[in-house]
């Protein structure tokens, strides 16, 4: 899932603004104490609740619990049933026929139905809405661009069979379709609801397992079981949210959560096996990749050799060692490590400032001197950078003698709106919606991509990754695919930084919690044992 994020990004950065005392820790509120129990987590508010529009893991771990959609991820990240009970893909592999379940309901109890499936979907291609996710997770469906430009009001992709039975073609096979409907953006929303009102998702009416209680803003969420569920019904009653609680890792030891996220500050106190911690502490590795993007319209990172030289500069190794204390590994490509397509062999642009001066030196300006103003855009509150991105720039300005300049953006601003604000860099990540390379190289960079900020044009690329998405054959797919990533690091489309992995810590009595490789948990099969 996931789903685009700066997740890791944000969750260092909030550590440190609330352990510099930066956002004030808000009167504790009552949960209420009940036979099934209450989960008590760390939070922070969602920037929607609106699974047509979130593109980011903070309102993600909320949506999923609230929303659901045709298909899920089961524990092996593979398409498995979930509101549609099963499907039919015809011969030619572009006709998809969905048959729905005859019990889910929405939270009021209504029945959900195929056209509830077409109505949601077009809703997200509506132009108003402004969705920055749907073309992505949609736009293979025969007429949702046209939807999207306004030239129909319906996908004529879409057909409604009967209630039960929606029909979905798409514009070629691809073995990555039914991994894109587990996006939310593809959920199904209620009508009635959604018009409500623009503030409708504050009282969302869903099909997951859990629904809104309360949200407090700045300081309470609380998810309730939904009874009505079709599917595992929740083993809490309450899940509670405590909204910028104070630091996360001290309610943690004081018991007022009962799951944590490990950062920086904390992993030589967790990882003492001598310590307290080490016993409930669980390492997930992660689909994720965190880099430096390029603005290649911008000068001067339209010249390859520039952006090979700031490449080049930079020891990764170091970096994994020095500032992340081994939390995460260094990268050399693009495709993380479990990912289908994983290449050992690829050849990145190593560590060498040598080769990075002459790199300089043979660009279009010959010299640091010549070299434009030069701004890299992040996302943080208060000012305070990342720890990494200042050890970066740093390198950059003792090994190339380049000075860079830092602009902060709010988060909200910065993952919605980065395609307007992006300066000649930016430093980002992406986590995985699912288990397929396209979801990172054609995703990220192809030329016609929403996802591909750092505008990177490369027709020779473009073929690769077209070629592969179409390509049935899974060896010969993923052959092109490790091949147009070779190209992406050779022409250095980005900088590549680290893989990441998720450190956290569970109280012993909380049983089923089980994070995902992307990040996420599904709260309905987390039970609470007496304690």
């Amino acid at each position: 899932m996931i789903k685009r994020s700066l997740y890791i990004i944000f969750s260092v950065l909030l550590c440190s603004l609330l352990i510099a005392g930066c956002q004030p820790a808000p009167e504790e509120v009552p949960v209420p104490v009940t036979d099934g129990g209450v989960l008590n987590l760390y939070g922070i508010d969602p920037l929607t609740l609106d699974p047509a529009v979130s593109g980011e893991m903070t309102s993600h771990q909320y949506i999923i619990q609230l929303f659901s959609g045709l298909v899920c991820l089961d524990d092996n990240l593979e398409p498995t049933p979930d509101i549609a009970q099963r499907w039919r893909v015809s011969d030619d592999g572009r006709t998809y026929t969905f048959y729905l379940r005859h019990d889910v309901m929405f939270h009021d109890g209504r029945e959900v139905k195929a056209e509830d499936f077409k109505y949601s979907w077009q809703r997200a291609c509506d132009p108003d809405i402004g969705s920055m996710t749907v073309v992505t997770y949609l736009g293979d469906i025969v007429g949702v661009r046209q939807v999207l430009a306004g030239e129909s009001k319906e996908i004529s992709g879409v057909r409604v069979i009967d209630d039960y039975t929606l029909q979905v073609t798409i514009d070629a096979p691809k073995a990555y379709f039914l991994s894109k409907l587990t996006y939310p953006t593809t959920f199904v929303v209620d009508k009635a609801n959604v018009e409500t009102g623009g503030n409708w998702w504050h009282s969302p009416n869903g099909t997951g397992p859990f629904k809104l209680k309360e949200w407090d803003e700045n300081s309470l969420l609380i998810l309730e079981r939904n009874g009505l569920y079709y599917g595992k019904l929740a083993k809490v009653d309450f899940v509670a949210f405590q909204l910028w609680g104070g630091v996360p890792m001290n309610m943690y030891e004081t018991s007022k959560i009962d799951v944590t996220s490990v950062y920086l500050h904390y992993i030589d106190k967790v990882t003492d096996k001598a310590g307290p911690f080490y016993r409930g502490l669980i390492v997930v590795p992660e689909l994720s990749f965190f880099y430096i993007s390029f603005n290649t319209t911008k000068p001067p990172f339209d010249d390859v050799n520039i952006r090979r030289a700031f490449c080049q500069a930079v020891d990764k190794d170091k970096l994994a060692s020095l500032v992340f204390k081994d939390m995460v590994q260094s990268a050399n490509g693009i495709l993380p490590p479990g990912m289908p397509g994983f290449n050992e062999d690829l050849t990145g642009l190593k560590y060498d400032v040598n080769k990075a001066r002459e790199l300089i030196a043979a660009s279009k300006y010959g010299d640091v001197s010549n070299l434009p103003p030069t701004t890299i855009t992040t996302s943080g509150w208060g000012g305070l950078i990342s720890p990494a991105l200042e050890a970066i720039i740093y390198e950059w300005q003792q090994n190339l003698g380049v000075e860079v300049k830092v602009r902060q953006l709010e988060p909200q601003r910065f993952l919605y709106h980065l395609m307007q604000e992006k300066d000649e860099m930016f430093y980002t990540g992406w986590i995985a919606d699912y288990p397929h390379p396209q979801n990172f190289l054609e995703v990220l960079f192809h030329s016609g991509a929403n996802n591909n900020y750092g505008e990177y044009n490369n027709p020779e690329i473009d073929t690769l990754l077209e070629m592969a998405g179409v390509e049935l054959e899974s060896d010969l797919s993923l052959a092109l695919y490790q091949q147009a990533e070779q190209k992406l690091v050779e022409y250095a489309a980005c900088l590549p930084l680290w893989f990441g992995k998720n450190y956290i810590l569970v109280k012993p009595y909380v049983k089923g919690y089980n994070l995902s490789p992307q990040g996420l948990a599904m709260l309905n099969s987390v039970s609470i044992e007496p304690h």
